[in-house]
């Protein structure tokens, strides 16, 4: 039965508060018994220290006046068609080849490889009524 060492890892752990007074900063240290490479014992020691807080640093003073906030840029058009919109499917494999269904939702990021998600009114064999396809997959009905 192979043993574990924590020891060649570290000696002790180091735990920061998440919320300090101003004066004083609490660390929390457990230290493993380095020594031994039973850690079974279930033997735990926390100490508790205060040391002085380090003073936080003053912002500068800018005396130069403020840049404009920058401008937003536009979004960018959307990318397919419409939810809701009828579709013709071109995949040739596809169960739906030259059938028609209904746009459910389009993925708006261009690196999706199929973005375009298609309802059905009919099922396949697996039961499934919905597929994603790519956008030269599909050409929107009139």
């Amino acid at each position: 039965m192979a043993s574990c060492s924590m020891a060649s890892a570290a000696c002790a752990f180091v735990v920061a508060p998440s919320v300090t007074s101003a004066n004083t900063s609490t660390k929390m240290m457990f230290n493993p018994p380095c020594g031994s490479r039973r850690f079974g014992s279930g033997r735990m020691v926390v100490r508790a220290s205060e040391e002085p807080a380090a003073a936080a640093p003053a912002p500068p003073a800018d005396t130069k006046e403020e840049a404009p906030a920058p401008v937003a840029k536009p979004k960018p058009p959307p990318i397919g068609p419409k939810r809701g919109t009828t579709v013709k499917i071109l995949r040739k494999e596809s169960y739906w080849y030259k059938g028609t269904g209904s746009v459910v939702a389009v993925d708006q990021d261009p690196k999706t490889r199929y973005p375009v998600v298609v309802r059905f009114k009919k099922v396949n064999y697996a039961g499934v009524s919905t597929n994603n396809y790519a956008l030269d997959e599909i050409e929107e009905v009139c």
